[in-house]
């Protein structure tokens, strides 16, 4: 018996140790191909003689930048696009020779109106140089369609859809199932425009935050529609008649009938005739994609000076939330603008900001961060889909503010929410007890309502951080506090508004942001670089597997009333002082 625990021993060891070995083994291999992928992606590519299109796939969700993570070329995972990508690719085709034309193949992109615009511009740009576009889809989302339309040619499916139908804009209210389990939100704020407390205390927009909507969202709508009429010859009322008639969901030859398309064609229809126009011979259309054309740049000579990008994305926080965004803006974007002011070969440096605010603490943070890097070099902010609330409070500090005609900024304000809970208590059958030393020692029990002095208090402490926030603007706008609360109080304008009011300095995208950085900057040749504020994309990868996982997790345990937890998740998330706009909907 003896020898047989030994030999049991020994193979069990044996197997430990195998699997070990096997493991380690398997982490080299990983690690190897990890480091494999990522050089092939970043090394340089010139595209062959018979590559001489270029196929644009848009479909999925378009971020500011996206960081290459190797892992998730092996794993997959939600398909990403990157705006700075998309850019440089269109340019690169623009600049090589073997590239003759574009083919646009459109998918369902969600991103904001800004963004669109911004690839519009440089597919515009790529038209003048004397190359071809031609764009097709199964089915046009409106967005699909608003950037399809500057093609030379623009097919749709036969039995697709054209989904052009206008604005609308979603917001739900929680103020009902706060109340059914027992839960008051007490809201303080400043301004009356500041619709992000609406759905804590009402059960329908109040007439200012509609009168916002409303406006903002005629103004990008207009711009759409303008846009469209040019670049299919059309007058704007025929592009309004075909969303108001409802002639999306009717016979797709209406948007035909209507100039809105060149014709219905098939994909591989249209495949056969890009490859007629470039001379191509075979059974199916070559194209270079995306992954290889971002690198198909020409030789660029690196100079000493640098002009630095770097980008801040997503709700503005002390720690990320996968209930809030995908991106998260934390202190971190400071900790970077410090080491860009003591980077003497960098000259200066462009904020490209897509926020809708958040932390009105670290939205503080930032903005010093700012203000202290323009006093040794300009720093010029790009505003993206939004920049508003504390996106806009990170932003009013800079030398010059740049923003797009459909970008939504402003919102100048400030709120902060606490729950009570005491009804929540009521139900539970709870009961709590307090001793306390002074009188404000447990200021913030959910058990209990405030009271009246309480309320006052943190009114108070509201109002001087509206304050402090309209002091900020002033100084770094150059405006009166009043001039700045007369077009604050919360307000959300379009980047053209803003620009009217004072807000912003002048209208473009990223690319004239860079240009006016170099201006400032007095230099003439300068290398780009971009300074990104994510961690290793390992670490990031594996961190957003996880939540993924608990949230997976969560989702399967509660059912139908995940939604409802997710809700409360993001509730909990807007507790305390904060600075910015419900920009939960997605108009396009």
């Amino acid at each position: 018996m003896k020898q047989f625990f030994k030999m049991v021993f020994a193979s069990t060891f044996g197997v430990f140790i195998a699997f070990m070995l096997m493991s380690f083994l398997g982490i080299i291999f990983l690690v190897g191909m990890l480091v494999n992928l990522g050089s092939e992606s970043k090394a340089a590519y010139t595209p062959r003689a018979d590559e001489s299109v270029f196929k644009l796939s848009l479909e999925g969700v378009m971020y500011e930048e996206v960081t290459d993570s190797p892992l998730s070329l092996i794993l997959g995972g939600e398909n990403t696009l990157s705006l700075k990508d998309i850019l440089a690719s269109i340019q690169n085709a623009k600049d090589q020779s073997a590239v003759k034309g574009i083919y646009l193949d459109m998918g369902l992109l969600s991103t904001g109106t800004s963004n669109v615009d911004v690839i519009r511009r440089a597919l515009i740009d790529f038209k003048e140089s004397g190359k071809f576009i031609v764009a097709y889809a199964d089915n046009y989302s409106q967005a699909g369609y608003y950037l399809a339309s500057v093609a030379d040619e623009v097919y749709l499916n036969p039995l697709g859809a054209l989904l052009l139908t206008g604005f609308s804009s979603y917001t739900m209210f929680y103020k009902g199932i706060l109340e059914k389990i027992g839960i008051e939100m007490m809201v303080f704020k400043v301004g009356k425009y500041k619709g992000a407390v609406e759905p804590f205390i009402a059960d329908q927009l109040s007439d200012e935050n509609r009168e916002q909507i409303t406006v903002y969202q005629s103004g990008i709508w207009n711009n759409i529609v303008n846009g469209i009429a040019k670049s299919r010859r059309i007058p704007v009322s025929d592009v309004n008649h075909f969303a108001d008639e409802g002639m999306f969901l009717t016979d797709p030859l209406q948007a035909s009938e209507c100039g809105l398309i060149d014709a219905l064609k098939y994909r591989s229809e249209v495949e056969e005739l890009i490859m007629e126009k470039v001379g191509q011979k075979g059974n199916s259309l070559k194209t270079i994609g995306l992954s290889k054309m971002k690198r198909a740049k020409k030789f660029v000579r690196e100079y000493r000076n640098k002009i630095a990008v770097i980008y801040a994305e997503g709700e503005i926080a002390a720690v990320p939330s996968p209930y809030t965004s995908d991106f998260t803006i934390t202190e971190k974007l400071a900790d970077e603008l410090r080491k860009l002011k003591e980077d003497e070969q960098v000259k200066a440096v462009v904020l490209r900001i897509n926020s809708p605010g958040g932390s009105a603490y670290v939205s503080d943070q930032i903005w010093k961060q700012v203000v202290e890097l323009k006093k040794s070099k300009p720093v010029i902010v790009s505003m993206g889909n939004v920049a508003a609330s504390g996106g806009y409070y990170i932003s009013c500090g800079a030398s010059k503010i740049v923003a797009e005609a459909n970008t939504l900024t402003g919102s100048i304000g400030i709120f902060g929410i606490f729950p009570n809970a005491s009804g929540l208590f009521e139900k539970l059958a709870l009961t709590t007890d307090v001793v306390k030393t002074n009188e404000y020692a447990d200021l913030g029990d959910v058990s209990r309502p405030m009271t009246p002095d309480e309320m006052a208090l943190f009114q108070g402490y509201v109002e001087r951080g509206y304050d402090v926030f309209l002091t900020r603007c002033a100084e770094g706008r150059n405006m009166s506090k009043e001039e700045i609360d007369s077009i604050g109080q919360g307000r959300i304008w379009t980047g053209a508004q803003a620009c009217e009011l004072g807000l912003v300095d002048e209208l473009g995208g990223i690319d004239h942001a860079i240009e006016l950085a170099a201006e400032i900057a007095n230099i003439v040749n300068y290398t780009i670089i971009n300074v990104s504020t994510s961690k290793d994309f390992i670490k990031e990868f594996l961190e957003k597997q996880l939540d993924n996982t608990k949230e997976s997790i969560v989702r399967d345990l509660l059912g139908d009333e995940y939604e409802y937890y997710r809700t409360l998740q993001q509730v909990k998330s807007t507790y305390g002082i904060q600075a910015r706009i419900p920009y939960d909907l997605k108009p396009l």
